[in-house]
């Protein structure tokens, strides 16, 4: 070991950054990520790229390992840009999340929660309720068919996947085979897209060209041979080209796809296409627990910003909230609308299609009073938002759902700065063995701060 302490590319790790990297100094006091380690261990390390302030990095050998780390369970772990995480233990992997979250935090936001809540997680394997996988064509005509690798565009060409359902997992090979007869016959994929519920998996084709008669027979065929033979699901075609959305193809009229949010009697139907959280079960908990914390009391206006197809509005909807809910994509707040009428609370709701991201204090104003607001942006967050609320338009309580720890920090320091409190907050594992943080922070207005507002 003394030797080894002696080289130049011998370093202890001491955290991770939010890319799931193991962070370190060398020699030099140059921070170095590097893919593949985990704190408390010392690893050798290959540099992959030089920066003037930080050096990226793969491990060599570990040198002293860490308690925590495992033997990752999917072969293409090392290659595939899937995911980033299948070397630490599952339950690690929620603590090292949960530190990495804080670190955003108080570095970007220099803020924190008064009250840390426990993790939200459940099974680690087999989760993804939908996913894209790419497809290569190689130069000697093979196709390949998986997610991109981690430092690249190219695809990592698998058979199976860990965090896909496993009936879907099962079917790569299947539906490689009829991609490579399509591409022997000409015709070009771009990308596949698997959907699945408790009952039915979508396989969603994206054509470079409108499919032909005789592509779509070979479809047919292929489904009939391959697919309705299935044991435990139902599966369905659907495809899509150009700038169309996707279009149900075979077998036609089959019930949709939808989950469910059984704590509040709701069934969520969703087409291909639309905007859901990959992950169904860890959805449901959430949903539980950004209700629980608005606290919903009878009659509240309760507005859903970033709403998509009502997955916070019903739920609060069915609590005797009224809810308004506001999202960017007109085809989402349709799919809401017809939702909330579905499940039996139309009346209380009332939808509109708004870009968000131009949000400014004359917009928020027309908007009107609401008593409690929930937020659940994309990766940009909602800058927009926060920084356009202002006295007499500030919600007495705000629960902000964020799927970027470093957006997430920025928001909320500008919430605090407005006079919230940021009374609680705590991670969410909505994505096992990858690197991706999903977060939730209640913010409490105290009515002493209308200065900053």
């Amino acid at each position: 070991m003394a030797n080894h302490k002696e080289s130049n590319n011998v370093v202890d790790i001491f955290s991770l950054d939010y890319e799931g990297r193991g962070v370190a100094r060398d020699h030099s006091g140059k921070t170095v990520f590097i893919k593949g380690a985990m704190p408390s261990e010392t690893v050798s390390f290959r540099v992959t790229q030089s920066k003037k302030q930080f050096d990226e990095a793969d491990v060599e050998i570990v040198l002293k390992s860490s308690g925590e780390r495992v033997l990752p369970k999917c072969c293409y772990f090392d290659t595939c840009g899937g995911c980033a995480l299948q070397h630490i233990e599952p339950s690690a992997q929620v603590a090292f999340k949960q530190r990495v979250w804080e670190e955003q935090l108080m570095r970007i936001g220099k803020v924190f929660p008064q009250q840390i809540l426990p993790p939200i997680y459940a099974v680690p394997w087999h989760y993804r309720d939908r996913a894209r996988l790419s497809v290569e064509i190689c130069s000697s005509g093979r196709v390949k068919l998986g997610f991109q690798a981690k430092r690249s565009r190219n695809v990592v060409d698998i058979a199976s996947c860990m965090i896909l359902p496993r009936h879907v997992s099962v079917q790569i090979p299947a539906v490689k085979t009829l991609l490579q007869a399509l591409a022997d016959s000409g015709v070009s994929v771009k990308f596949i897209e698997f959907y699945s519920d408790k009952k039915l998996t979508v396989v969603n084709l994206y054509f470079a060209e409108r499919p032909s008669e005789k592509t779509k027979k070979q479809l047919k065929k292929w489904f009939d041979e391959v697919l309705l033979s299935s044991k435990t699901q139902s599966w369905q075609i659907w495809t899509q080209y150009g700038k169309e959305g996707a279009k149900e193809f075979y077998p036609e009229s089959l019930p949709g796809l939808s989950y469910n949010l059984s704590e509040f009697g709701l069934t969520m139907p969703y087409r291909p296409g639309d905007f859901t959280q990959i992950n169904a079960d860890l959805n449901a908990l959430m949903v539980a627990r950004a209700i629980k914390l608005l606290d919903i009391r009878s009659g509240e206006r309760i507005a859903d910003l970033f709403c998509g197809l009502g997955n916070f509005s019903l739920p609060m909807a069915k609590c005797g909230a009224k809810v308004v809910g506001i999202e960017g994509a007109e085809h989402l707040v349709e799919r809401a609308r017809k939702n909330m009428y579905e499940n039996d609370c139309g009346e209380q709701g009332y939808f509109f299609a708004d870009d968000l991201f131009e949000t400014d204090r004359e917009k928020l104003a027309s908007w009107g009073f609401f008593d409690k607001m929930l937020i659940d942006p994309p990766r940009s967050g909602a800058y927009a938002v926060v920084k356009s609320l202002h006295y007499p338009y500030l919600p007495k309580l705000i629960v902000y759902v964020s799927c970027n720890p470093a957006t997430f920090a920025r928001d909320a320091a500008v919430l605090v700065e407005k006079g919230y409190v940021f009374k609680s907050a705590g991670v969410i594992n909505m994505f096992p063995q990858t690197a991706h943080i999903e977060s939730i922070g209640v913010f409490e207005w105290q009515g002493n701060s209308i200065r900053h507002a």
